[in-house]
């Protein structure tokens, strides 16, 4: 004889399924901003031990060597896993992509960064990381890639969001104003001011140079990634390739800049603390998690929690290594968190314009097909 099931308990495992979807959905909206949350930590901690790191002797380019080869290593095997048929449409051509991508977003803008880093502070240094999408956004007008509607209002708040930023690096560069006592600053102060061969604020000329280089070597790479994107549609093969090919350019850049064998030696202290934690932290999880919030909120969401980086870099920055907080650095941050979240307001508006106008557009398109077909069923 067969086993007869009962009605109710059938139905007992498709409530319990809809019971658990709407927890799932819960869950899923407090880890993305703590997701977001985390990148911002790991950041910043990245900033601080790579602070104390090139002050203890250790080079931009050497450190860059190092830490993608170990970024390399860590997504690699999503590589394998998930886009392993992606490796036979590598050409000539899309190696050419690559390796542009690596000299633009490897060797100009991550090396520019870390040299200005080394000359300034990372409170300070960080500033200029959240004014990345407002150059990228003046050099996309320039190359005409993106338009800058004026009529409408969310075009006027893109254009606000950028005339306050670039107030705001303006005031942090040049206006230093009175210095803040707001704690005592003498946790790490000592080691910093001992292992740094310049000083903690010496070169604040040069080292702003090289972070405003650093951001147009961004602005371009986002360009670059644009286009390799469309023409390699891949994620964490092009992720590998770009680790690997950065890690040979920045080798040959150090060695023509004349460093010795005993700079390429990592020994088991901060500073291959640095190289790990960065490679694998702030690359290879930092990338899976924003890959994975883009693919639920879009691309504008994790730009939202930028300047939270700021605000806690500056904390840390000024209670473990000493560095003093001005009022021109505390103003000049206002504006650029002021200026960063209209941008992204406006720029979220006219996104949502255009999907509007196209969801628009399709309808129509679907209804006049629609008809056309009515059409000829009636004169069939």
């Amino acid at each position: 004889m067969e086993a007869r099931v009962a009605p109710e308990t059938v139905k007992k495992p498709t409530a319990a399924i809809s019971k658990t979807l709407p927890s799932w959905a819960a869950l899923e909206t407090a880890m993305l901003p703590l997701g977001m949350i985390l990148v911002q930590v790991f950041t910043m901690v990245t900033l601080l031990i790579c602070k104390l790191a090139l002050n203890a002797g250790m080079r931009p380019f050497v450190f860059l060597v190092y830490r993608n080869l170990i970024a390399a290593a860590a997504i690699a095997p999503l590589a394998l896993i998930f886009e392993r048929e992606m490796w036979k449409k590598v050409s000539l051509v899309i190696w050419g992509w690559i390796s542009i991508n690596a000299a633009l977003g490897i060797v100009l803008a991550m090396g520019l960064y870390y040299h200005g880093l080394r000359a300034t502070s990372a409170a300070y240094s960080v500033n200029f990381l959240n004014l990345i999408p407002i150059i990228t956004f003046i050099i996309a007008i320039m190359l005409r890639a993106e338009k800058l509607m004026l009529t409408k209002r969310p075009g006027k708040m893109k254009l606000l969001g950028t005339l306050l930023c670039v107030c705001g690096a303006m005031v942090v560069s040049l206006f230093k104003g009175r210095r803040l006592h707001l704690w005592a600053t003498r946790l790490l102060r000592s080691q910093a001011a001992a292992t740094s061969p310049t000083g903690l604020h010496h070169g604040m000329v040069a080292g702003t140079l090289f972070l405003c280089g650093s951001c147009l070597s961004y602005a371009l790479w986002f360009i670059v990634q644009a286009r390799l994107a469309k023409v390699f549609p891949s994620k964490y093969l092009v992720t590998t390739l770009t680790c690997l090919l950065g890690s040979l350019q920045c080798f040959v850049v150090g060695i023509s800049l004349g460093h010795s064998r005993a700079e390429w030696r990592i020994k088991w202290d901060l500073q291959l603390l640095t190289v790990v934690y960065s490679g694998v932290f702030n690359t290879g999880v930092t990338y899976v998690i924003i890959c994975w919030v883009i693919s639920r909120r879009g691309p504008m969401y994790p730009s939202m929690f930028s300047p939270l980086l700021l605000i806690i870099t500056t904390a840390m920055d000024s209670l473990l290594l000493g560095t003093s907080i001005y009022l021109g650095s505390v103003l000049g941050t206002m504006l650029i968190i002021g200026g960063l979240y209209a941008f992204l307001w406006g720029k979220g508006k006219e996104l949502q314009l255009t999907a509007a106008a196209a969801a628009v557009a399709q309808k129509q398109d679907g209804s006049e097909e629609e008809a056309r077909e009515q059409v000829g069923d009636a004169m069939a």
